[in-house]
């Protein structure tokens, strides 16, 4: 499922050349200047409802593997709504792992068009009339004009499987809704601008989804292939090139693992001559045959948190009159990321001025040199920030990037040095630094 946000803040105020800590969390989609944005959505309840339509707001944000990419570059990109504007429709509560979500992203400016994405069958359990948990989708699309493009929350739709098969479509009602993220692409030379799009982003196994594409070699003969991860399913069909570089194929999905569907010319797949992956979801309602019993197990999502050995940092003392460096350890940092999605995360720090005796030592003369260790088997690897000034405005102290499969468990550490001026005011100073996880 999506993720959902938690923030935890410990704060205290130390004595002489002390500094307070201040630790929190939020689980987000890291990436760029990705920012959640509101937008007016409508969103139709199951007719067995039985209750009207529901006008209400969405609260979402669009994040992005790569920021600045070359045009013919694939870029991924993950929908995540924060806050849902509809809830359960029902009265009955729902399960986890019953509700899988697709969706839409608007591109604008340099490229224009609709990214599609889906989700996992992955969920909380909801109770009965109660608001829907924050989900995830993802989908990608192919970079074909240099400049700033930007992205925009679509439309979105939740299906459920449970009892009935129902759907909660959500429009947005005045498109496009605001920007979340902008990526600035450059031109690379040789360009693939070969493009598909799919007619629907999910359908029951043994459904037909409707390929189309765009800018392939007029003539060519085009495969159209399932995709489970990074490999290819033996759902596979072809389709002919018209003389304006486009075609329009069916492909019928049979596999349950699907994740994705491509589209290239030759004999394989290759970057030069493919398009996509496009995201796509198997929709599993095969019934149990008479006799027989489907066994199940679920692993379940959880949470990106953090935990601090404790919120008291005291900083070496420094003499009136030499001042100079006032140094210690941030105190140990676990970060814990057990959501299993594709986006990774980034612990950051902000400080405040160090106050005190009448005087102040600004924000800007607290520095920090971040370490980052992996857990054994982790799927993501930690990346320590760089050394440097942490200042008012922030730095990076450690993160994960983007992948398909990440999570893990991470422990983070900093030296931090206090340049004192040489002549500030004999007294007890602190400011409180804040780290914050998303």
């Amino acid at each position: 499922m999506g993720s959902t946000t938690r923030r935890r803040r410990l704060a205290s105020f130390l004595g002489a050349t002390a500094l307070a800590v201040t630790a929190g969390g939020a689980l987000a989609c890291p990436a760029g200047a990705a920012t959640d944005v509101d937008f007016a959505t409508h969103c139709i309840p199951p007719a067995v409802a039985g209750i009207p339509p529901i006008d209400g707001t969405t609260t979402a944000r669009i994040a992005v593997d790569n920021t600045s990419p070359k045009v013919g570059d694939t870029v991924t990109v993950t929908y995540t709504v924060v806050k849902p504007a509809a809830s359960n429709p029902t009265a009955i509560a729902l399960p986890a792992d019953i509700m899988t979500p697709t969706g839409k992203v608007a591109l604008g400016g340099a490229q224009t068009g609709a990214v599609t994405v889906a989700g996992p069958k992955k969920n909380d359990p909801v109770p009965g009339n109660g608001a829907f948990p924050s989900f995830s989708m993802t989908g990608t699309f192919k970079v074909t004009s240099p400049g700033a493009i930007t992205l925009s929350p679509g439309d979105y739709n939740i299906h459920t499987s449970y009892i009935l098969e129902l759907d909660t479509p959500c429009t947005v009602i005045t498109p496009p809704a605001p920007v979340s993220e902008t990526v600035t692409a450059t031109d690379a030379n040789p360009v693939n601008e070969r493009d598909i799009a799919l007619g629907s982003a999910s359908g029951k196994p043994g459904a037909s989804v409707t390929v189309t594409g765009s800018k392939f070699t007029p003539g060519a003969t085009v495969t159209l292939a399932g995709r489970s991860g990074a490999a290819q399913t033996a759902d596979t069909a072809t389709a002919t090139v018209n003389s304006s570089g486009a075609f329009s194929g069916a492909l019928v999905v049979n596999d349950k693992t699907t994740t994705g569907v491509v589209a290239y010319e030759g004999a394989a797949w290759s970057d030069a001559k493919g398009a996509g992956p496009k995201a796509y979801v198997v929709i599993d309602d095969t019934p149990v045959p008479a006799g027989s019993q489907k066994v199940t197990t679920t692993v379940k999502a959880g949470t990106l948190s953090m935990s601090q050995a404790g919120d008291t940092v005291s900083l070496s003392a420094v003499d009136y009159g030499k001042g100079g460096a006032s140094t210690g350890n941030l105190n140990k940092v676990t970060v814990q990321d057990f959501r299993g999605g594709p986006a990774g995360w980034s612990l950051t720090g902000k400080v405040t001025d160090f106050t005190g005796a009448g005087a102040k030592i600004d924000a800007g003369a607290l520095s920090w040199s971040p370490t980052c260790a992996t857990k054994a088997g982790s799927p993501s690897t930690c990346q320590a920030g760089s050394a440097g000034a942490v200042g008012s405005s922030g730095a990076t102290l450690a993160s994960t990037p983007n992948s398909t499969l990440t999570g893990g468990e991470f422990t983070v550490d900093a030296g931090l040095s206090l340049n004192v001026p040489a002549f500030t005011p004999v007294g007890t100073y602190s400011g409180v630094l804040t780290l914050t996880l998303s």
